[in-house]
């Protein structure tokens, strides 16, 4: 990296650090159902009678709900910011996390809690933090959202000890509130402080925003844009695979015979890992080809399915495999925010990133719910790890094809419609 750009990496973390700070917690906090419903499935599924694919859909129906209302919250962030719609969202996300205190064991009742979660957690989506950090940061983008999404890492380390220890301690109804307000009040403290985006400064300093950060494609060129679909297909692949494992980490573990406390700390490996994974990434991308990193990494998550399978599994190996998995799976969102950073550019970020928020869902939508079919099918999930094993090299594979990175100009923008 040349001195020149070296000084401006500095001069942007002088200014966006407590951005950074405000993002990881917030994105920490939408990551938390993830890591911890896991935890919650035998013991509401003992009080109610309740398979884990019946549990697992209120996860999947709240994330097609949010499929096609993505873009239109991205829109929206384009138009007024991410500090105006996070803010109240991390109060509504709050309150829905904790509402699930009240479970009586009716399945339309569990699917409406899910579909308020859905809505409410709209405001503090992925999108919320990449875009106010691909606002502010340039020369060090690719470090600056990895730092930010090592929220995610450090809710899948804290969540399942947490989420655990809170159920031994004081039954699985307080556990929802206890994870609801515990995370919630420090993410909305520092996002009230902190998170001010381009927007807000450009609002600050009472001018209109510098045409050269509006660089990049219309909406429609997006569309059409064949590097934006690859990374959409591998990000669909990479996102159904490894938020099943997830999801379902816990019962996996316990299904080789460890305890449901060795699992739930043998869990927090990944996110560990999740942390490697970005950073190292993140500082690879800025500095090397970033389709090709990126495809390696997401290639390499394949090592962890294969070596889960029953011939070959020991307690070494199974930590091995979720660090090999954590790392890639630790990278994956931050890859695909990159990547479309550099091939749409931040023109019409929200909107574009929006849509491919929605790619991101399907997956993580579709992942648990399959995972918890296979188990109820088949008694195991072999069928699932198999499955892995391709689906990793298919998605890195997809990465491997992007095209050289495109430059885009602000003179670009003045010829084009946004629509």
């Amino acid at each position: 990296m040349k001195s020149e750009e070296s000084e401006q990496v500095m001069a942007e973390w002088r200014k966006g650090w407590p951005l950074v700070l405000a993002g990881i917690v917030g994105f920490g906090f939408y990551s938390v159902m993830i890591y911890s419903i896991g935890l919650f499935m035998q013991p509401i599924g003992d009080e109610f009678g309740w398979g884990r694919s019946q549990l697992s859909i209120g996860l999947s129906m709240a994330s097609i709900l949010s499929i096609p209302l993505s873009p239109i919250i991205g829109a929206m962030i384009d138009r007024w910011g991410s500090r105006r719609l996070a803010i109240p969202g991390l109060i509504l996300i709050s309150a829905s996390i904790s509402a699930f205190a009240l479970t009586n064991g009716s399945t339309t009742q569990w699917i409406v809690l899910w579909l308020f979660y859905a809505v409410c957690s709209l405001g503090v989506k992925a999108t919320m933090w990449i875009a106010a950090v691909t606002s502010v940061f340039s020369a060090g983008r690719g470090l600056a959202l990895a730092v930010t999404m090592t929220g995610a890492a450090f809710a899948q380390i804290i969540v399942p000890p947490y989420a655990q220890w809170l159920i031994a301690e004081f039954g699985w109804r307080a556990a929802w509130v206890g994870l609801g307000l515990g995370w919630g009040i420090p993410a909305l403290l520092l996002s009230v402080l902190f998170l001010f985006d381009a927007h807000d400064r450009n609002r600050e300093q009472q001018r209109q925003v510098d045409p050269n950060t509006l660089a990049g494609l219309s909406v429609k060129e997006a569309a059409r844009c064949k590097d934006l679909w690859l990374i959409a297909g591998s990000t669909i692949l990479m996102m159904m695979l490894t938020v099943a494992v997830l999801v379902h980490q816990v019962p996996i573990l316990t299904d080789v015979g460890l305890s449901r406390e060795d699992a739930a700390w043998l869990a927090s490996i990944g996110g560990i890992a999740g942390i490697a994974g970005k950073l190292a990434t993140g500082w690879m991308m800025d500095r090397f080809s970033p389709h090709k990193i990126a495809g390696s990494t997401m290639a390499f998550a394949g090592l962890g399915f294969f070596f889960l399978l029953e011939p070959f599994r020991s307690v070494p190996v199974i930590i091995a495999c979720m660090f090999v998995i954590g790392y890639s799976s630790g990278a994956k969102l931050q890859v695909t925010a990159f990547l479309t950073s550099r091939y749409a550019g931040t023109r019409n970020f929200g909107v574009i990133f929006g849509v491919m928020s929605s790619m991101i869902t399907v997956g993580a939508g579709i992942g648990p719910t399959l995972a918890g079919a296979i188990y109820d099918g088949f008694g195991s999930y072999s069928p699932l790890l198999m499955a892995g094993v391709p689906g990793c090299a298919l998605a890195g594979y997809c990465l491997f094809r992007l095209s050289p990175q495109p430059r885009f100009t602000a003179s670009a923008v003045d010829h084009e419609s946004d629509v």
